[in-house]
């Protein structure tokens, strides 16, 4: 070992002294490069990633074309494997499985026989159960690679090579989308429709200097392989494909189905893009059993070869489109697909592109697979009228020609010097069969010559002139969109542009739940349950540990209001919270509360009602209920400190105690009323702090209530009265244990 530490590498040493934040640094960087550039994102010209481009040029390579015999899928991932991509194998027949599948790839490049797993998310069989070949559109994006149309580069062992890109004869990257995360970014590009990207790609061809709003008469805006209903407005649409960032909100596409007598129902027929339909299943019953869908009564999955969801109104007066929007804002039934076409560019670089950038990247590709493929083509040409030139000579010397290759040992060489030939014509002549050896034969080498001479002429001033090759692009475009014709099944655009209905801002759901009363039960370890009805709770059940630190009686049409000891309150709707069965849910779920903050109450909101909140240290203030609600899961600030109560107001004398259960009572009146702050000073404190506040009518006096739910006056109330922020005087003998006004759980 210490022979190791003193060598260099260089001398076959293994360990290097080297500064730790250097080395850190050095192999993290090479580690996030070989993520960016050779895993999550994808090429703009062929808009690939390494491990597809792979699968597709081995599969060229077996000869798997798209009219040929399927193959195993096993057979496919070990040559991906063994001689491209030395990775596992089931990470190859992941990228194989998505390129195949019609619900994932608006253009499927692999065409799976087996199971290939389904929108419901169920996995595919193994790679030794399913075969495979390639589609017309692989195809398309493999044409002319065997033409020196792009560069290779060594496999990872040095003995095979591979495409850097592939030709890709239509915008691949948008058609059928891409997605990934490296090392510090992400790329998220919805897919498209094949035949806009052709018919703008070609506008962009004619009109170099065309916009992005020009553009969009083309590109109307993702089209995904599930079909639904992209509402985005058309600002933002423009705005995401001139920047690159951005995304689309993509609705489910239904219908309503009359049932006579009034009834209906409603079929969902196409579900937004990546949605998984059992998912979706079970989170449409899920909010029904949570109650946070009122206008919903039942969800069945009727589908077979097409989706179709039925879903059943509670109601018949309810408005289909009422029920639908209300389901958008609360299920996957409505989901935001993002845009953020980061790419690598031609050079490898990776940046952010916006649409026009992206075609105009696309359309420099094609250029430049042209001029390779034609320039590859003339060397084609020059070699076969070379070969033509040294068969015309047989014609013409054909005894002489015979008489080398019978009498001579080295014919070749004879033939060479004789009719000052090169070696692939004398090669050629060699290689002539005898049944060639005839008139007809000549006369067709010469009219062969006429049209390659033709040929090269045109090719060559092809590579001359820019302006026939942007016009032989077009039309090698057109050819292709021949594939994606919109009048096709395949072609044709599955997701349609619309807005959303103007119902959506002017729902009451709170209309249409049904009155029923509840028992809410918040416990100490925060969670919460709607209990059906105002029973007996003595036999209710909480994990280990826990118990009930709030109960209300209230309906499912009421509001509940948390106040937190961190003075915000939380608005929560009795109706969406969770049933009585089990132990509920944490109610952290439902409100943003931190998790060392606790509720301080819970109450039913009642219009009208006022309430005094007050703080540990002794301060509080007046405020209306009705300034507590808060709309956001973040709640409202309301006290500044640490809350301790929130007491209803129900008369016109205020208690106080504290901790050291000195009691104070001073009126109502001399309380301010604020929306939010700390208050003024309720009672002094010499250590400790405030314990409970109360408010009471002066005519009834002064209660409490025991732990049996007993209620108690205090005698004499009047001594403790005194000047808000005193001190005030010791509570009185039989005088609540817990020091505060109640021991009752509410």
């Amino acid at each position: 070992m210490a022979d190791d530490v003193t060598r260099s590498p260089e001398e076959g040493g293994r360990i290097v002294e080297e500064p730790i934040g250097e080395a850190l640094a050095k192999r993290y960087l090479a580690y996030a490069l070989s993520t960016i550039t050779s895993r999550a994102l994808p090429d703009v010209r062929d808009g690939l990633k390494p491990v597809h481009r792979r699968v597709l040029y081995a599969m060229k390579r077996l000869n798997l074309t798209a009219d040929a015999a399927f193959r195993k899928s096993a057979k496919v991932v070990g040559d991906v494997m063994g001689d491209f991509h030395p990775h596992g194998d089931q990470a190859i027949y992941d990228a194989m499985v998505r390129l195949a599948q019609d619900f994932n790839a608006r253009y499927p490049l692999i065409d799976g026989q087996g199971n290939f797993g389904n929108i419901d998310g169920d996995n595919p069989a193994a790679m030794r159960y399913t075969e495979s070949r390639l589609t017309k559109a692989a195809e398309a994006l493999l044409e002319g690679i065997d033409e020196d149309a792009v560069d290779f580069r060594p496999s990872y062992d040095g003995t095979k090579e591979e495409p850097v890109v592939l030709p890709a004869a239509f915008p691949n990257l948008l058609a059928n989308g891409a997605s990934g995360i490296a090392v510090g970014m992400a790329t998220s590009i919805p897919p498209h429709n094949a035949a806009e990207l052709i018919d703008a790609c070609v506008h962009l061809i004619d009109n170099s200097k065309a916009t992005t709003e020009d553009l969009l008469q083309y590109v109307k805006g993702p089209d995904f392989p599930t079909g639904g209903l992209v509402v985005e407005p058309p600002e933002s649409i423009r705005e995401a494909y001139e920047t690159g960032r951005g995304g689309f909100r993509v609705r489910a596409r239904w219908i309503t189905e009359d049932l006579g007598r009034g009834m209906w129902r409603i079929v969902v027929t196409e579900i937004p893009y990546l949605v998984q339909k059992t998912k979706l299943v079970e989170q449409l019953a899920e909010v029904i059993e949570n109650k946070k869908a009122p206008l919903l009564g039942d969800v069945r999955d009727e589908s077979a070869e097409d989706i179709r969801l039925v879903l059943e109104p509670k109601a018949r007066t309810v408005e289909p489109n009422v029920l639908m929007e209300s389901l958008f804002k609360l299920t996957a039934l409505e989901t935001r697909i993002p845009i953020n076409m980061n790419v690598l560019d031609a050079q490898g670089a990776p940046r952010v592109m916006g649409l026009k950038d992206v075609l105009r990247a696309f359309l420099d590709h094609r250029r430049d697979v042209l001029q390779r493929r034609t320039t590859y083509r003339l060397a084609k040409i020059a070699q076969r009228l070379d070969v033509l030139a040294g068969l015309l000579i047989v014609y013409l010397n054909l005894d002489e020609v015979i008489r080398i290759i019978r009498n001579e040992d080295e014919p070749k060489s004879k033939l060479i010097s004789r009719f000052t030939l090169n070696e692939t014509q004398a090669e050629a002549i060699l290689n002539t069969r005898l049944r060639q050896l005839r008139k007809l034969e000549e006369m067709e080498i010469r009219r062969e010559d006429a049209a390659l001479r033709e040929e090269q002429k045109d090719l060559q001033g092809l590579l001359e002139d820019t302006r026939k090759q942007w016009r032989r692009i077009a039309g090698e475009l057109k050819e292709t969109r021949k594939l994606f014709d919109p009048k096709t099944a395949t072609g044709r655009r599955l997701s349609e542009l619309g807005e959303a209905a103007a119902v959506a801002t002017e729902i009451d759901v709170e209309a249409f739940i049904v009155r029923e009363p509840l028992t809410v039960v918040l416990s100490e370890k925060g969670w919460i349950r709607a209990l059906k009805g105002h029973g007996d709770l003595s036999n209710l059940q909480f994990k280990e540990g826990d118990a009930a630190q709030h109960i209300v009686r209230c309906e499912t049409t009421d509001k509940l209001l948390l106040f937190a000891s961190d003075g915000r309150a939380f608005t929560l709707d009795a109706h969406k919270l969770p049933g009585g069965r089990g132990h509920g849910e944490p109610v952290r779920l439902s409100i943003e509360l931190g998790d060392i903050d606790e509720a301080v109450a819970l109450f039913k909101y009642e219009e009208g009602a006022k309430r005094v909140v007050a703080s540990h240290e002794g301060y509080g203030f007046l405020i209306a209920e009705s300034e507590m609600v808060a709309s956001k899961r973040s709640g409202k600030q309301i006290l500044n400190g640490r809350a301790i109560a929130a007491a209803k107001v129900e008369g016109d004398q205020v208690a106080v105690i504290g901790e050291r259960k000195k009691l104070l009572i001073f009126p109502l009146d001399e309380l301010p009323e604020m929306n939010r702050g700390k208050g003024v000073k309720l009672q002094s404190y010499h250590d400790r702090g405030l314990a409970d506040v109360k408010v009471f009518a002066k005519d009834e006096g002064l209660t409490w209530e025991d732990s049996a739910g007993r209620v108690r006056a205090v005698p004499e109330w009047k001594e403790y009265r005194g000047k808000r922020g005193s001190a005030g005087k010791v509570a009185p003998k039989g005088f609540s244990r817990s020091g505060r006004f109640s021991d009752v759980i509410g």
